[in-house]
């Protein structure tokens, strides 16, 4: 048997994510417009940047299938969700230790006025889902003539 140094902090920190945790899944979280969202399992880790082009969302997904994400716009609001299963397998299997989540996910996210979203589109490989949300195209710039009285 291995011998582990222990760390006084790391069960700190393990309690106050547990914590967190059960205020999360105790107060049912609200959209804008009153619409509660349901609980989830797990939270994908997820990056949002920008570049010249528009706006990303890169989720990390391992594990789930192309077919058990759904990305959805609503009223300037994007929601990512979905569901990792479970492998059959480890339901039969005695584990020492189990860090791996499976059930549901869900994430939203306030979209930003410059975005057109029918223009949105996601592609899903390797495990990571990469939504692509490009700018509307701008109009050009219009000389208008005011008529002064």
């Amino acid at each position: 048997m291995a011998i582990i140094k222990w760390d006084p902090f790391g069960d700190i920190a393990t309690l106050q994510d547990r914590i967190n945790k059960l205020f999360e899944d105790s107060f049912p979280q609200q959209l804008a417009d009153g619409e509660t969202l349901p609980s989830c399992a797990w939270t994908p880790h997820t990056d949002i940047y920008e570049n010249d082009s528009g706006f990303f969302v890169a989720v990390d997904l391992p594990g789930v299938k192309k077919e058990d994400v759904t990305v959805e716009v609503k009223n300037n609001v994007m929601t990512i969700s979905g569901k990792r299963s479970e492998d059959p397998e480890c339901q039969t299997t005695n584990y020492y230790r189990r860090e791996r989540i499976c059930g549901k996910f869900y994430r939203t996210f306030s979209l930003h006025a410059m975005i057109a979203p029918a223009d949105i589109k996601a592609t899903f490989k390797n495990g990571v889902l990469i939504i692509e949300m490009p700018r509307p195209a701008a109009d050009p710039p219009r000389q208008i003539s005011v008529d002064i009285e």
